[in-house]
């Protein structure tokens, strides 16, 4: 008997406390990876995304599109959007996710980074619109970038590599101990299609 065939294959979580983040590596091979990079890149409606800072209107370099199963309103940095409906290649997407992950979802936050220059300061995903505690899906497609978790109290840090075709998954409590952030580089110079499937409550 191989006692290494009885263990799971869920991924370690890559935090070491207060949360649960599962990285599952790549799920998809090189050739899937650059279909759906060239369809993500080239025919979703971009839009720069938008944010309140000291009451002002403030556009990002980086780009985003909101889709889901409804026309959800979502609000973050005092700005709403509302979800377009699915792609069939969204859904495709949207599948593989929740079949990695076993979570389900309904609807998907894209983030378009044009190179290593742009990024996401620390923050966690608590809008009010979002399911307590519910499971958020990132998939990564185009270049590989450093992704950091910070912990509220400790300051502990945490730092990983998202490879092209590759899912991360955070839930449980995560959120409400850790932020995490997309640090810029100058060592990137390709785009990263970003997309993070998510659960909305109605």
């Amino acid at each position: 008997m191989n006692l290494f065939t009885e263990l799971s294959n869920e991924p370690l979580n890559v935090i070491p406390y207060d949360g649960t983040v599962l990285y599952y590596g790549k799920v998809f091979t090189k050739e899937q990876s650059d279909f759906f990079y060239d369809y993500l890149f080239n025919h979703i409606p971009w839009e720069y995304d938008e944010a309140m800072i000291f009451g002002k209107l403030i556009l990002t370099k980086r780009k985003v599109a909101w889709f889901g199963e409804k026309p959800f309103e979502y609000t973050y940095s005092k700005r709403s959007k509302y979800a377009k409906p699915w792609t069939s290649e969204l859904l495709e997407l949207k599948q593989k996710c929740e079949e990695v992950s076993g979570e389900a979802y309904n609807s998907c936050l894209l983030n378009l980074y044009h190179d290593g220059s742009e990024g996401m300061a620390y923050h966690s995903d608590g809008e009010k619109d979002l399911k307590k505690h519910g499971a958020i899906s990132s998939l990564t497609f185009g270049a590989e970038r450093k992704f950091l978790f910070k912990h509220k109290q400790t300051k502990e840090k945490v730092e990983i590599f998202l490879e092209n075709g590759s899912v991360l998954v955070m839930k449980g409590t995560t959120q409400d101990h850790w932020l995490h952030r997309l640090p810029p580089t100058t060592k990137v110079k390709a785009p990263r299609v970003n997309l993070t499937f998510r659960t909305i409550e109605e």
